[in-house]
């Protein structure tokens, strides 16, 4: 392993082991979804001034007017959608950012499609996935708010920005018995699971949070 992916002093094996024990003590007990952070190199995904603060339990700027998602959150997103099931199965991330949240998906399923809008940022995340050598991340540069039909249904989908509605595509690209986790709410936000059930679909209301807003169309 590289010295850029193992890291030293502020981005050591022993700095991103106390990240995991702080997730402990908030609440994160789900140990797959623990070694699935624990696998992933955040100092790589964040700008190279605020290495020093990859491994702190804090939201990052990434510029573009977006930002890495504190690890608590991205490892409570990812315990909901993983609770009770075996897999995440074949999963979706809207907002793909640096790529980071891809990479921690990557560690739980073998199928993974991330959407990035902003065509920069998304050169960024191939270029740290490439750092770390995770190659089974597939990269688009698409509006996220569409989904991604061509490669649909997925049995998880994870949104990385804020709605003011569930978008229908999302929905529609949603597999039977599949889950959709996403911020939902302009002002106040809160964490929203969906359960695609025979039934039709089933709402859970879960934390507040605070995210970026979900855009359309491409940068």
């Amino acid at each position: 392993m590289s010295g850029a992916v193992s890291g030293f002093g502020m981005t050591s094996q022993r700095t991103r082991t106390r990240m995991i024990e702080r997730l402990r003590e908030q609440g994160i007990v789900d140990e797959e979804v623990l070694a699935a952070i624990a696998a992933v190199p955040r100092h790589v995904f964040v700008e190279e001034a605020l290495a020093s603060r990859a491994y702190e339990d804090t939201a990052l700027p990434l510029g573009f007017s977006q930002t890495i998602s504190q690890p608590y959150v991205v490892a409570r997103m990812i315990e909901v959608l993983l609770a009770g099931r075996d897999e995440l199965g074949k999963t979706l991330e809207i907002g793909a950012g640096c790529g980071y949240q891809a990479a921690v998906l990557a560690q739980l399923t073998d199928e993974v499609y991330a959407v990035e809008r902003i065509a920069p940022l998304l050169a960024k995340a191939k270029a740290n996935l490439r750092a770390i050598r995770q190659l089974k991340v597939r990269l688009k540069h698409a509006d996220g708010q569409l989904g991604l039909p061509e490669a649909a249904p997925f049995a998880t989908i994870i949104v990385a920005a804020a709605a003011a509605h569930v978008p229908r595509p999302l929905l529609q690209q949603l597999a039977p018995n599949g889950r959709l986790i996403l911020p939902l709410g302009t002002g106040t936000q809160q964490l929203v699971l969906i359960e695609r059930r025979a039934e039709g679909f089933v709402e859970t209301r879960l934390d507040a949070v605070r995210f970026v807003p979900l855009l359309s169309g491409v940068e």
